[in-house]
């Protein structure tokens, strides 16, 4: 399909990008794009026409972390429905982590993976490997046959490497195989038993807290570890302002770190678990509205460099249940760049160029991918949205074959219109294709 995008303000982060123009696409790339390019196409009765007038047009969304849950938990959700979701968020590159089962520490996995993607998938799949065998945190996985398969990463996310020298060498293997290690920053035994952050809101619900240090400690030691091998590290899903505040210090300092946040860390607090709301219930656990504030700080001044949804789908009977046996986790595609337009563009703490900086071309020079940016001859992945139309979630119209998320009738603004991926038009006037 050749198809030209007309009268879009076009926003492309890596360029710099923001002004209104044309974009053409064909054969999967972008054919050309700038000022009056429609002009040349008039004649043209073959050429599909988008009219973008008062729609921002900038590279497909790239999530860093999620979780497609297949092979092994199918029922929570698939490779098929789960890279619907993500279109349908105006993603159009998502990397999945690796605990499946069986956990994705072999060639095999991910082969699978990347063999499912190609036939199911509605967008661009890239799968993250596992750090350690079994995610059992005792024996490296074979990271070099990892990269081979295609993994474009590593990581034990859901668990911590808890083993230091483990780690060390986690890192000298990934680095020598230009990739990245995604840490999951945990102390297991400060966290043991824990539910919900650790103060009033776990006082008053009378649940075991998780004190902040247990995700602050382990982020001390990976900054540490970086600084002493001078090898790369990523920090996933940072929730604390302590967690803030170590990785601005080493930034400062030149440790070769980066990090990411997600949605639910600067738009929702503890509060939102009250009521022993299980759609709430998350890994890190949702913190105070000082640590809210700190990781839109970080946002806003460079420290966090990502914004991830950690899209983790459960079964409704997962979630239905007791406070302290239900899974953490929730469903983050469909929300996420709505809820960066909604609570840091629209108060002005970021401009609409930098909210897509962390959701595009930043995540994609973490995982070296050549995704996530708008120049003639790049990829034909983009998305078109209104940054003002207002919509109301609706937890049963979510396209994740799961239902768990805290934004269930939330009135949000920036609606996806289009998801194009390879110039395929997946997402069409807000409607699936796929």
């Amino acid at each position: 399909m050749r198809l030209l995008i007309e009268n879009g303000r076009v926003i492309d982060p890596a360029s710099g990008t923001d002004q209104v123009m044309d974009l053409c696409l064909e054969n999967g790339v972008i054919a050309e794009l700038g000022e009056g390019i429609a002009r040349n196409y008039a004649d043209d009765a073959e050429i599909r026409r988008i009219d973008a007038t008062g729609k921002i047009v900038a590279p497909g969304l790239v999530d860093m972390h999620c979780h497609l849950r297949e092979p092994g938990f199918e029922h929570k959700e698939t490779i098929e429905t789960g890279t619907r979701s993500a279109a349908k968020g105006g993603f159009t590159s998502i990397a999945c982590m690796p605990n499946t089962q069986p956990v994705a520490d072999n060639k095999t996995v991910i082969s699978y993976i990347l063999n499912r993607a190609a036939a199911h998938g509605a967008v661009h799949v890239y799968p993250i490997g596992a750090v350690t065998k079994g995610l059992a945190g005792r024996e490296l996985a074979p990271i070099g046959e990892l990269k081979e398969a295609g993994a474009v990463a590593v990581s034990d996310d859901g668990r911590p490497v808890s083993d230091s020298n483990l780690m060390k060498n986690a890192m000298i293997y990934a680095a020598g195989f230009d990739m990245v290690v995604s840490s999951h920053c945990e102390d297991l035994p400060l966290a043991e038993g824990g539910q919900i952050n650790e103060g009033c809101v776990a006082d008053d619900l009378g649940l075991r807290g998780i004190t902040p240090a247990a995700e602050e400690v382990m982020i001390a030691r990976d900054i540490v570890l970086a600084q002493t091998t001078g090898l790369p590290v990523h920090i996933a899903h940072v929730s604390t302002r302590g967690g803030v505040a170590l990785l601005r210090d080493a930034k400062r300092r030149g440790v070769p770190v980066t990090a990411e946040t997600c949605p639910h860390y600067f738009s929702l607090t503890e509060e939102a678990v009250r009521g022993f709301d299980t759609n709430a219930k998350m890994n890190p656990p949702l913190r105070t509205a000082a640590d809210v504030e700190a990781v839109i700080e970080g946002l806003c001044d460079g420290t966090l460099d990502a914004i991830a949804t950690d899209h983790a789908p459960h079964a409704a009977g997962e979630k239905q249940c007791e406070f302290d046996k239900a899974p953490n986790g929730i469903v983050g595609f469909e929300t996420a760049l709505a809820l960066g337009i909604t609570y840091l563009v629209r108060p002005g703490r970021l401009s609409l160029m930098e909210l897509l900086r962390k959701m595009t071309v930043n995540p994609a020079a973490i995982l070296r991918l050549d995704r996530g940016r708008l120049a003639r001859g790049a990829a034909a992945d983009l998305v078109i949205f209104d940054e003002n139309r207002e919509w109301v979630v609706s937890a049963a119209a979510l396209a994740s074959k799961s239902k768990n998320t805290p934004y269930d009738r939330k009135l949000l603004a920036g609606a996806v219109e289009y998801t194009i991926v390879d110039g395929r038009v997946i997402v069409d006037g807000g409607e699936l294709m796929v």
